[in-house]
């Protein structure tokens, strides 16, 4: 069902309270990827433009209810003011008498940090009282963290319980653009997948077998899919209890219409090391006392053809341990090959973004989700009740 968005709401003047995403890594006291406060900036932006008086609330790290100087605000408080331009303001807590005041007396156009929602455990809880809190401190509230929708936590739904919830800028892109994958996606359909494991992306895999025209599978993921086919996989990473999970996913995919497609040659070595030799063997011949660490050049091309002239692409999970050099080859390529797809091509995935931007694609991809495990439980069909607690269109 279609969310209220914050472009479809009376927000002039208003005191809005605004659930972002500033769970950013942070390096000697300072913010070391600003990437999720870039996200937010639209909005904000936005909001500042309609004089409005923003609260802005965040988690960062896991703190687990307990105050940690390390996860305090302050850095991302800084890095958002030299994004902007303008001063933010910042509250040693996210509750209390303090940050009631400091929120009453914010001026339009004016904005305020509330410290770390995580430093008390009323918040993962969605404590009721914790919620109306934080409700107290406005009148609107916007959701635009996506990448927390799938917890039911009191910033993202108990707070839209009092206050009229609306989607943020960033929130109603996400929606959208994921909402097509799954209702109207332009053909052919491609999802391309891979990662450590299987186990988490077998919701993913069920339903885009429904929907999709062709998986592609690389990643460490591949291998429990190919031991189950009876090949040898080496030391390659498999999880364990993973065996009949595989077998239903390859019974599931021999019963659509979707082409389901594992790799036909595999880099492997003796230990995942820079300097450890490398070689590429036939997926169905690995060597017991080595470990596939990349998708080899075949598989790459093949895969990347598929890419190229797709009408939507997916993709989450690199193709190998791209982190290494040595065994960057495949994702590079199939990375070029999302990138070069005249089609919507939606990247998803920290490790997937990461690659990403390694190798300087960002700007040729026409959405790069900042969902994660959000994007793969909407991709699942599932709600989010951070979604579902905003208002309806």
């Amino acid at each position: 069902m279609a969310k209220r968005a914050l472009t479809d709401y009376p927000v002039d003047g208003r005191r809005v309270f605004v659930r972002v995403d500033f769970n950013v890594p942070l390096a000697g006291g300072a913010v070391a990827d600003d990437t999720r406060i870039r996200a937010a900036l639209p909005t904000i932006a936005y909001l500042i433009d309609h004089g409005c008086r923003v609260v802005l609330a965040s988690h960062l790290g896991r703190p687990k209810g307990q105050a940690v100087a390390e996860l305090r605000m302050e850095p991302v408080a800084g890095r958002l003011a030299e994004l902007l331009g303008r001063p933010v303001q910042r509250v040693a807590d996210c509750v209390g008498p303090k940050v009631a005041a400091a929120a009453a007396a914010l001026a339009p156009g004016e904005l305020l940090l509330l410290e770390n929602l995580r430093f008390h455990a009323e918040e993962t809880a969605n404590d009721p009282a914790f919620a109306a809190q934080l409700a107290a401190l406005a009148d609107v509230y916007v959701n635009d963290a996506f990448g927390t929708a799938h917890r039911a936590h009191a910033s993202t739904v108990g707070v839209p319980r009092i206050l009229p919830g609306v989607a943020g800028l960033l929130m109603a892109r996400e929606l959208e653009v994921l909402g097509r994958l799954l209702s109207a996606p332009a053909r052919p359909f491609v999802v391309l997948l891979g990662g450590a494991k299987v186990s988490d992306k077998i919701g993913v895999i069920e339903k885009m077998l429904t929907v999709a025209d062709a998986i592609l599978v690389g990643g460490a993921m591949c291998f429990p899919l190919l031991a189950a086919q009876g090949l040898e996989v080496g030391r390659s990473r498999v999880e364990e209890g993973n065996a009949a999970v595989a077998t239903r996913l390859l019974a599931a995919a021999a019963g659509s219409s979707c082409d389901f497609v594992l790799p036909t040659d595999i880099v492997v070595a003796a230990e995942p090391t820079a300097t450890a030799a490398r070689r590429v063997v036939a997926a169905d011949a690995m060597p017991a006392d080595e470990m596939g660490l990349d998708i080899g050049p075949a598989s790459a091309a093949a895969f990347g053809a598929r890419l190229r002239t797709a009408g939507t692409v997916f993709w989450n999970g690199p193709m190998g341990l791209f982190e290494v050099a040595e065994f960057a080859a495949g994702t590079r390529a199939v990375g070029e090959a999302v990138a070069a797809c005249s089609g919507v091509s939606v990247v998803g995935g920290g490790d997937t973004v990461s690659a990403v931007r390694a190798f300087g694609l960002e700007e040729r991809i026409t959405h790069v989700s900042t969902g994660g495990g959000a994007s793969m439980e909407f991709l699942e069909g599932r709600a989010l009740p951070g979604v579902e607690a905003l208002l309806d269109a």
